[in-house]
């Protein structure tokens, strides 16, 4: 969450777990009471139906198990995991040990999740053989079937929650995946975009695998330079195993099989490709099956653009320190020394550009809509779970600035993974493994010790790195934001805004930039007031200074209300109106912002010296 919006997930399988059409009310009743309560706190939400890897029956979460068993997949755990069809360990409570830790996203490219998306999104043209009965007893294809049922589920969900006062809006769906759409071959997944670590079986060795077969599979291990590298193979599945209900849909073969896309060669013993191109284009009429574009025509009224950003690399070696890469930079052929950054500034300027990317390009590419992200977090046991032993939490505290830093100059709205009210250090949010939440039962006060008025001294008892977490926002503008930072060690901002010009056409070319918005063809603003949110959190104590304004502008700021109000006296279309916020006494500093300079300045001008004492003897030797 951020602000007082709350990211508010929602399961299919909690809704809809016993089958087709079978709703649990008394979860939706639930469901209705607790989102009811959320504006006489001050908070709003939009609800989002969350997956991950498809299912927990698949490694992840979101979409109940008979969903599965109509596809044709057993639920037999022993024959997903010995045919590396899902990797299950992490909803079993592992994830948490070396060998395990990051294997849960490799699930997407395996058989049951990547069937699954397939079936869902393309299954009228990759597998239109694969014909299911509905609730209802009449015949439809997997396709109709599955979004039938997930969009009847939506519009219950919609039904019992989608009226109340603190409901903004809906997402349909976390994290979508393609599955085996546009797979480009058989024999390789995309090192660049699907992540290799542990067992990583390609496309047919996974078909192969879950029709029972024997197969030699390679095994991906960390590495540097590049985060992975194959570093061995083993024969998987000698026991069998097939993970194809004979009772089911398929009548126990490989549904792929049984769409002609790959065949068992007895006499070599081997999976044989059969139609190469089958996933890269379309098999009924030859073309691409995904548009090259979210282009207008497909784009819904009040759509809001909401993408996700992790730092992959912290995430991925669960660490955080002086050095950062520009993982996404690398991934789109940036030079690699250009990628690499230092300390807690280069942290900042490493993230900025990130997610300043994917900002700009959903402006490019879909037009000024609406950007939040819907998920951005760290990893609160990086660093070997150091921080629970020691209370020291000084690089989860520089890594979440550097994060926030990145969205605040990006001027898009953000909600934070996560909050867990039963998380703590051993099992973290006790799912495959991670650990993000920004709350901790171990160390909140119970329930019936709390004081929830908003001054009260325990109201953040549980809650962890506060002073990178609760922060300045605009909360209101009465203009088109231009410009925002904020310094976490001495609690100084800087905000601007401009005041858009009601009708008329931007002229000249339009620049895609957070930092140049358009400023004409808005409605005529209602308000000259811009209300700032200032925790008293961090003003308590402290005057609040305001410096940057006009002669006409006044100024207020009121500590019950954790509000700074900036009213303008001039609201001419075009004005920029940019203010410098600061605290005094300001507040004591987090960390140390270092950089490469602070850090080996000396040194690299020392080896400069050096290397031009070396240069100028040889060039003067050459000469003289």
């Amino acid at each position: 969450m951020t602000g007082h919006k709350v990211r508010f997930l929602v399961t299919w399988e909690a809704v809809e777990h016993e089958g087709p059409g079978l709703y649990d009310q008394s979860y939706l009743d639930y469901l209705r009471s607790l989102l009811s309560l959320f504006p006489a706190y001050g908070l709003t939400a939009f609800v989002v139906l969350h997956q991950d890897v498809w299912s927990r029956y698949s490694g992840g979460s979101g979409a109940p198990a008979w969903t599965l068993e109509a596809v044709g997949f057993k639920l037999d755990v022993v024959a997903m995991e010995e045919t590396q069809a899902a990797w299950l360990k992490g909803v079993k409570g592992g994830g948490h040990v070396p060998q395990e830790r990051g294997l849960w996203p490799c699930g997407y490219q395996k058989l049951a999740a990547a069937t699954m998306s397939t079936c869902f999104w393309a299954g009228d043209t990759f597998a239109p053989k694969l014909r299911v009965k509905n609730q209802h007893g009449e015949e439809v294809s997997i396709q109709t079937f599955l979004q039938t049922t997930f969009l009847d589920m939506w519009a219950v969900v919609a039904k019992n929650v989608g009226d109340l006062p603190g409901v903004l809006g809906f997402e349909m769906m976390n994290e979508p995946h393609r599955g085996y759409i546009d797979l480009q071959s058989f024999h390789q997944f995309d090192y660049n975009t699907d992540l290799h670590l542990g067992y990583v079986p390609n496309a047919l060795q996974s078909f192969a695998l879950g029709a029972g077969h024997p197969t030699t599979v390679g095994f991906w291990t960390r590495s540097f330079p590049l985060p992975t590298r194959r570093t061995s193979q083993s024969l998987l599945n000698t026991s069998k195993q097939t993970v194809w209900r004979e009772d089911g849909p398929t009548g126990g073969k490989c549904l792929w099989e049984m769409h002609g896309v790959w065949g068992w060669d007895l006499r070599k013993e081997e999976g044989v490709v059969l139609r190469e191109s089958y996933f890269k284009k379309n098999p009924l009429t030859g073309g691409k099956f995904c548009p090259p574009s979210f282009t207008p025509e497909h784009q819904p009224d009040n759509m809001v653009y909401a993408p996700h950003w992790y730092d992959l690399k912290s995430l991925f070696e669960k660490a955080f320190g002086d050095f950062t890469v520009n993982v996404q930079g690398i991934s789109r052929g940036m030079f690699p020394l250009m990628a690499f950054y230092w300390g807690q500034k280069g942290a900042r300027d490493n993230f900025s550009l990130q997610i300043r990317n994917i900002v700009e390009a959903s402006y490019r590419v879909l037009g000024e809509k609406p950007v939040i992200i819907g998920e951005a977090g760290i990893p609160m046991d990086m660093n070997k779970g150091e921080a629970f032993e020691t209370e020291r939490w000084t690089y989860q505290s520089r890594m979440m600035d550097a994060m926030l830093t990145g969205l605040e100059q990006s001027l898009i709205g953000f909600t934070l993974w996560n909050y867990n009210p039963e998380n703590d250090d051993k099992l973290g949010d006790d799912w495959n493994g991670e650990n993000f939440s920004w709350f901790s039962a171990r160390r909140g006060l119970p329930a019936f010790l709390l004081d929830f008025h908003q001054t009260a001294t325990g109201l953040d008892s549980g809650a962890r790195i506060l002073r990178s977490v609760v922060r300045p926002y605009p909360a209101k503008t009465a203009g088109i934001p231009a410009k925002f930072t904020y310094e976490i060690n001495s609690g100084a901002f800087t905000y601007a805004w401009v005041v858009p010009h009601s009708g008329g056409i931007q002229g000249g070319r339009m620049e895609v930039s957070v930092n140049s918005p358009p400023e004409f063809g808005y409605p005529a603003l209602r308000s000259s007031t811009t209300e700032i949110f200032v925790p008293s959190f961090l003003a308590t104590g402290s005057e609040v200074t305001v410096r940057g304004l006009g002669p006409l502008d006044r100024h207020r700021y009121d500590e019950s209300v954790q509000t700074l109000f900036i009213v303008s006296g001039d609201q001419t279309p075009g004005r920029r109106i940019e203010i410098e916020v600061s605290l005094s006494p300001a507040l004591k500093p987090v960390f140390e912002l270092n950089d490469v300079w602070s850090d080996w300045g000396g040194h690299i001008t020392a080896a400069g010296t050096v290397a031009f004492a070396i240069f100028a003897y040889i060039l003067m030797r050459l000469l003289f």
